[in-house]
């Protein structure tokens, strides 16, 4: 209608500013200002020291344990060489088949079957080895035995050395980075509940004059 007033409409609304980070907030312990406690410069340097130790810790602890752990499996390997060896072993069962023949799953899946075999010794003996699905009893195939005659696992791969061996050089820089950060988070609950007995001494002599009445 001609002459009506239109309704107020409210204010466009106004994105709040984004918050402007200070580049040197991260060293705020070291600046000068009056809100720095002694134990807050404290906290400051052990942080800076745990880093630092870390950091020389880490890498040295790596290569110390991955050192130690692939001089240990060569050793193994070179045993396990020497007293492990290829023999030809009979099955005395046929093995199970496989639920889906040809497939990828079947060629992967191995199933344990009775063999018989002859001994470093020249015993015949029996055992139990995994083997493809789907073979037939009086199949020949070849089994790992050690200098006792035992069925047991071939001798350690190049490749399985140096995978175990980056397993333990991997666990020793974790295990120095994690006691690193446990450290620094005990000295950090440490120094905060001396804060908090502080401030408690401080209150329990300065209420009493803030609770008197005129």
């Amino acid at each position: 209608m001609a002459g009506e007033i239109p309704q107020a409409q409210p204010p466009p609304a106004v994105p709040d500013p984004e918050p402007v980070r200070h580049p040197y907030l991260v060293l705020w312990r070291w600046r000068r200002n009056p809100l720095r406690r002694p134990s807050d410069r404290l906290r400051a340097w052990i942080s800076l020291g745990l880093v630092l130790a870390v950091l020389v810790a880490a890498p040295a602890a790596m290569f110390g344990v991955g050192d130690s752990a692939y001089r240990h499996y060569r050793g193994t390997a070179e045993h396990e060489t020497r007293t492990r060896e290829h023999r030809p072993a009979v099955l005395t069962h046929d093995a199970p088949r496989h639920p889906e023949p040809g497939s990828d799953e079947a060629k992967k899946t191995r199933y344990p079957v009775p063999v018989r075999y002859t001994g470093p010794d020249g015993v015949t003996t029996t055992g139990t080895t995994e083997v493809e699905p789907g073979l037939p009893a009086d199949s020949t195939v070849l089994v790992w035995v050690d200098d006792e005659g035992r069925i047991t696992e071939a001798p350690l791969t190049a490749e399985e050395i140096r995978s175990r061996t980056m397993g333990w050089a991997i666990l020793a820089f974790l295990g120095v980075v994690v006691t690193g950060l446990a450290v620094h988070a005990a000295t950090g609950l440490l120094l905060h509940r001396r804060n908090l007995a502080q401030w408690d001494a401080a209150w329990a002599n300065t209420a009493p004059r803030w609770s008197r009445l005129p």
